[in-house]
């Protein structure tokens, strides 16, 4: 199994800044961005490896001009965390990128730690690059279920409702990818 461990969960925007962010105020605007851009570009780029760092990039942006959008609609009472339906944005969005065009695999790796053998440093650019290898051949809908989940560290149910998808079948694509995952990874670990 691909052992990948969830950061804790990180803090969320505030009552009042949510709502200053809603009525378009500038430094609540860009505190909501500073809180959310690594999550949302780390997702982003983990979906769209191959993609360029510009097409990231621009679906990155988007995400946020769609959630700066829809901001006013959003319930902090709801169901969802401010985090994960930004989040489920991002996938969204991601997806329909994907959708675009089939990726070409490009690795974009630069594991290269000082404090590490030449041998180490080799040693892990391959399994990176294996791993992305293999996060990629996953298709939009394996993938975007499984980045959420072991990267993002959403539960089923955010996860479920992020995708517009019933439990069950988060359930049975997170299987799947994990399926299909240690089918493709076995050949560097075994």
């Amino acid at each position: 199994m691909l052992a990948v461990a969830a950061p804790p969960p990180p803090a969320e925007l505030d009552a009042l800044a949510l709502r200053r962010a809603a009525a378009g105020d500038e430094a609540a605007t860009r505190a909501l961005v500073e809180l959310y851009q690594v999550r949302v570009f780390a997702l982003v780029s983990r979906m769209l490896v191959g993609r360029g760092r510009a097409t990231v990039e621009d679906v990155a942006q988007d995400t946020f001009l769609h959630v700066f959008r829809k901001l006013g609609a959003f319930d902090p009472a709801g169901p969802a965390r401010l985090s994960s339906w930004i989040l489920t944005i991002a996938a969204r969005r991601a997806i329909d990128e994907l959708r675009r065009a089939r990726p070409t695999l490009v690795a974009d790796i630069d594991p290269e730690d000082p404090g590490r053998g030449a041998d180490e440093r080799s040693t892990r650019r391959e399994l990176v690059a294996a791993i992305e290898r293999a996060l990629a051949s996953l298709s939009p809908p394996l993938r975007a279920a499984f980045l959420l989940r072991e990267y993002h560290g959403l539960d089923y149910a955010e996860i479920a409702r992020a995708l517009d998808i019933e439990l069950g079948t988060v359930k049975s694509r997170l299987a799947r990818a994990r399926a299909e995952l240690r089918v493709q990874l076995a050949e560097v670990k075994p």
